[in-house]
């Protein structure tokens, strides 16, 4: 944790946490917040290190290290169904990919254990995982199947190319019947305890602007335009299917995900989700 009074916020480098973000209130903050934008496991190692105090992490990252974080109450980024930015491009169907070559991004944890459960678990089979950049094209050149995340995923999706492609989150709804939740709001231990009333601002300042957003995705909408491209009606379609709550729903179906990723090994024990709660003493 940094001696002075500013907190570091981490900031997903994807669309879908645009809408907590967007309408953010900085000059009520002034000075007193730093933003850092990453892919998600930049920011789950700059968590990790302390170099980040509080913000957007793969919700395995939360996993991982839970004893680390406490998680701000209705805040993530969720969906019960297809996500239409987490996408598996297959050569073959699903249950002929035993033994076949899946290329993973380097820029997810939280989507890359869901292939992994999705595919071990509920279809069967036992792929040889490979990571690398996240490009279609190249992954594809040395796989039968490749996963791309956030506006990675979008891009590819919007172009021509000859395969068949799995939503992640239809996938897990599919088997389990469950929201899903990629990512969580999380904030480390040392920044709660040592900025109590700030970290609850913070959070009432989340809030407010993820309702602005509810209330008015024009100028987000806009934005995805702007920069990643593709119509208004995909991107409020986008935005329509993706759930910012944090509610029992998303918390029961990803207390589902920790405790399949524990049963296959890929978490090393239980992951409670550990929730914060306002106990600042001036407010």
């Amino acid at each position: 944790m940094q001696q002075d009074s500013r907190i570091r916020i981490g900031k997903i480098h994807y669309t879908n946490v645009w809408p907590i973000y967007h309408h953010f209130p900085h000059e009520r903050f002034g000075s007193r917040l730093e933003w850092i934008e990453q892919v998600p496991t930049g920011l789950n190692k700059a968590m990790l290190a302390g170099e980040v105090d509080m913000g957007a992490i793969s919700s395995f990252a939360y996993a991982e290290s839970h004893d680390r974080y406490e998680l701000y109450p209705e805040l993530s980024v969720s969906a019960y169904g297809n996500v239409n930015s987490l996408l598996l491009f297959h050569k073959k169907p699903l249950s002929e990919l035993d033994g076949a070559t899946v290329m993973l991004p380097t820029t997810s944890a939280t989507t890359v254990n869901l292939l992994k459960i999705v595919l071990g678990k509920f279809v069967g089979v036992t792929p040889n995982y490979v990571y690398a950049a996240p490009s279609l094209d190249t992954m594809m050149k040395h796989a039968d199947a490749a996963l791309l995340i956030g506006d990675d995923a979008i891009r590819a999706s919007w172009r021509e190319h000859p395969y068949e492609v799995s939503d992640m989150g239809g996938l897990w709804q599919r088997y389990t019947g469950e929201w899903m939740t990629f990512a969580v709001w999380a904030v480390r231990k040392e920044t709660i305890r040592a900025y109590p009333e700030l970290v609850a601002a913070v959070h009432e300042a989340f809030l407010e602007s993820k309702a602005a957003g509810l209330r008015d995705p024009d100028p987000i909408v806009r934005k995805a335009q702007g920069v990643i491209g593709g119509t208004e009606a995909y991107w409020r379609g986008y935005f329509r299917n993706l759930s910012h709550d944090f509610g029992p729903d998303q918390r029961r179906g990803l207390s589902l995900y920790f405790r399949y990723a524990e049963e296959m090994g890929l978490l090393p024990e239980p992951a409670p989700l550990h929730m914060w709660a306002d106990n600042s003493v001036t407010r």
